[in-house]
């Protein structure tokens, strides 16, 4: 049952006439998302001249496909789903997945015990892929999915030696671009308020304010860190302590743009304009940055690029299987406005 006859036209036939790839024939056929319109209608052409007709009961007995990907958040603190990054990623990976027919369900896993329990059932068939968000350094859900052979496409690292699928943005040159917005501004005592320490965009942003510093002479100066949690509340407070241990501070990048709208209150509450006496960037460009008083500069993350990047290598793993795991890196832009 499900065996083709002798003579009919194979998928690899089909990538072959074509000139593509085994995993872009199958988008083609399921109607999925990520492939050019031109290759689209090439494979399209080969399909009919090859009088291709995919073998949808064999494709169903085989591959035993739940048409469904689950997105996994492992951020322990709930207040983050409150924040805008999160239902932004969810409404372009929603976008990403619309046209290829399966459902996108939103899973939290906080614990060891919630680890194995989603490690089962996405083993037990009833996921055809993993997308994976908010992982901190040293989380091992990500090495559990890939030792099951579980499409798996995270977003952002646990490190800079991170072998799992990944869609990630230059965060380090991102935050290197507004801290030399700032030293072209005039400011030189420049604070950051951080996110995690133990999140590897955390450390790549540091890394980022830190180099421009350096590229400026300034790498003798004290450099004025608070750690935060990408919260607005986290943002007020650091900016209180940063006030109060360092006054003369003219400029500060926030690690996101609700970090950096708390930062604006706390100015503001300490009688200090935005941006005559301290120029205020953050990071993330929601319609937030659009909002504030004064409205926000910002460095721009391309959120519907990294949805979309993430579903595309989701499904070429999915169809084509983990052969070599895939990583992009997207490039940020810095959005100038009036709080610099």
């Amino acid at each position: 049952m499900g065996r083709r006859r002798p003579g009919t036209p194979t998928l690899e036939e089909v990538a072959a006439r074509a000139g593509v790839g085994r995993g872009t024939v199958s988008r083609v056929i399921n109607n999925a998302a990520g492939v050019k319109e031109s290759t689209r209608r090439t494979v399209q052409r080969a399909i009919e001249e090859l009088g291709y007709v995919p073998n949808l009961a064999a494709r169903s007995l085989a591959g035993r496909r739940a048409d469904a990907v689950a997105l996994v958040m492992t951020e322990p603190d709930w207040r983050q789903f409150a924040e805008p990054f999160f239902s932004e990623i969810v409404s372009s990976l929603g976008d990403a997945l619309s046209d290829t027919g399966m459902q996108l369900m939103l899973t939290l896993v906080r614990s060891d015990a919630e680890r194995q329990r989603f490690l089962e059932y996405a083993r037990g068939g009833r996921v055809d892929g993993v997308l994976l968000m908010s992982v901190h350094a040293g989380d091992p859900l990500p090495d559990m999915l890939a030792e099951a052979r579980l499409p798996t496409v995270l977003l952002g690292r646990r490190s800079g030696d991170e072998y799992v699928s990944y869609v990630d943005v230059d965060n380090v040159g991102g935050a290197r671009s507004a801290v030399s917005h700032l030293l072209e501004r005039g400011r030189r005592a420049i604070a950051t308020i951080t996110g995690p320490a133990d999140m590897y965009v955390t450390q790549c942003r540091l890394r980022g304010y830190q180099e421009a510093l350096a590229l400026a002479g300034l790498e003798g100066e004290q450099t004025l860190v608070a750690e935060g949690d990408f919260t607005t509340e986290s943002g007020r407070r650091a900016m209180a302590a940063l006030l109060r241990r360092h006054p003369e501070i003219d400029g500060v990048l926030a690690a996101s743009d609700t970090t950096a709208a708390g930062a604006l209150e706390t100015l503001h509450s300490a009688g200090r304009r935005v941006p005559e006496d301290v120029a205020v960037i953050g990071f993330d460009d929601f319609p937030l940055a659009q909002r504030t008083t004064p409205r926000l500069t910002t460095v721009r993350q391309p959120i519907e690029a990294m949805g979309r990047a993430m579903v595309r290598l989701l499904l070429e793993e999915m169809e084509e299987g983990a052969v070599a795991w895939r990583h992009v890196i997207l490039r940020t832009e810095l959005m100038v406005r009036e709080s610099t």
